[in-house]
């Protein structure tokens, strides 16, 4: 193989940005995102700063856990049912009005938990429906076999804004305070609404369209429910998330071992910095056909990443080792991600994307309730280490447990058949 030959098959698949209506939803979703990561950094370090309590910063993520419970459900069967454009923008401006909610509180400087918990719930309402409805127009704007390809591009500049936003937050919070970061994520928010604006109309596919509702949720957990491969993608899931993710600590470390806010930034950006440095060097992500084993793979090695990175006390070290889980963050979720979308036909899509928003959004908030509350009761370097190790240990177990994800193989001929 040439030289060029070689590169072409390591970079990243760019084919999927030739279509202009993925293209400019990306470009929406990656500038709006770097202001979504300056709220997410600014919550925490808002809520830490008038407790002093990791395990508020904990609470954060059960404030946010029920409602996307409730409305990533629901709006996963809306999204089988009716115009996906139409439900992604009420959804997107949903999340502004609880942005410009944080901006208020801010400017106002009413310190108030139970104001910022509030907002957080809204937050949570608009995020729960408009992602897994904007996950479920991606088959539609792609070719199948350009699907994991998608997928990798659309987590690559989720990542990126994951990188500059709590960078940038970091800056913004020493020199400006709360309210520039929410300023900053509401004008910024307003490309994600654009990008919703100029898609073209979605309305369902195919004849067994169902109504929105608790019998059209029941026929997509059955769906679920009879396909270990799919289950299994989810279980896996909420083991390296609730296990081993450790941003409800990075208040109390950076506060603790390095130096304080100055530090935060860095530490919220590690994991996404790895992320998208493995994102540009994907070209191999798609020609993987062994996906379930690789899954697995991938989780095993964040947990360890994650855990070692719970011994360093210096910033660089933990930064760079949380970058290395990061890069295996971003190969797993790009298979969960295909497994799911490919697996299911489009009119099961939404529902699909609504348990796959539940899981991947609900496991980062339960592991921050997990966090806090052990840190709170055990001390902070046995939260973090632990969960890494309880990890690794898991996904493995789970894969020689469950045959049928040891022998998934990605099948992008299949067409979202449930062959695998």
């Amino acid at each position: 193989m040439s030289g060029l030959g070689l590169l072409r098959g390591t970079v990243v698949d760019t084919r999927p940005l030739r279509h202009p209506d993925f293209r400019r939803l990306w470009l929406g979703q990656g500038v709006s995102f770097i202001g979504f990561q300056l709220t997410s950094v600014a919550v925490p370090v808002e809520v830490y700063a008038i407790t002093r309590s990791s395990l508020w910063v904990g609470l954060l993520g059960l404030a946010s856990l029920v409602p996307l419970i409730i409305f990533g459900l629901w709006g996963g069967t809306v999204a089988d049912a009716m115009d996906r454009r139409k439900l992604l923008l009420v959804a997107s401006l949903c999340t502004w009005i609880s942005t410009l909610g944080l901006l208020t509180q801010s400017l106002l400087r009413l310190d108030s938990v139970t104001v910022i918990f509030t907002l957080i719930v809204i937050q949570s309402i608009g995020f729960a429906i408009s992602s897994p409805t904007r996950s479920a127009i991606v088959p539609r704007l792609v070719p199948q076999e350009l699907v994991p390809s998608a997928n990798t591009l659309n987590f690559i500049v989720s990542n990126f804004g994951t990188v500059a936003g709590p960078l940038i937050a970091g800056v913004v919070l020493a020199r400006i305070g709360y309210a520039g970061a929410y300023a900053i994520d509401a004008a910024l928010f307003t490309a994600g609404l654009y990008a919703a604006l100029r898609l073209p109309k979605l309305a369902p596919l195919g004849d067994n369209i169902t109504r929105p509702g608790l019998r059209s949720l029941i026929d997509g957990l059955k769906f679920i429910g009879v396909r270990p491969v799919l289950i299994m993608s989810f279980v896996v899931d909420i083991i390296a998330m609730v296990f081993a993710m450790p941003k409800a600590l990075f208040p109390q470390i950076a506060a603790e071992r390095f130096g304080g806010v100055d530090a935060t930034g860095w530490l919220y950006s590690s994991i996404a910095i790895g992320s998208v440095v493995a994102g540009l060097a994907s070209g191999w992500i798609g020609r993987v056909r062994k996906q379930g084993i690789a899954l697995v793979i991938a989780i095993f090695f964040w947990g360890v990443a994650v855990a070692a990175a719970g011994f360093s006390h210096h910033l660089w070290i933990t930064v760079l080792l949380l970058a290395v889980g990061g890069g295996a963050d971003l190969v797993s979720a790009v298979y969960r991600q295909t497994i799911l979308q490919t697996y299911a036909p489009d009119e099961m899509r939404g529902r699909m994307q609504g348990v796959f928003t539940v899981v991947v959004a609900g496991g980062p908030r339960l592991a921050d309730l997990r966090a806090g509350a052990m840190a709170s009761a055990t001390g902070l370097s046995f939260a973090w280490i632990g969960g890494g190790i309880a990890c690794s240990i898991a996904v493995v177990l789970a894969l020689f447990l469950v045959p049928a994800l040891r022998h998934y193989t990605y099948d992008p001929a299949s067409r979202g058949k449930g062959l695998g």
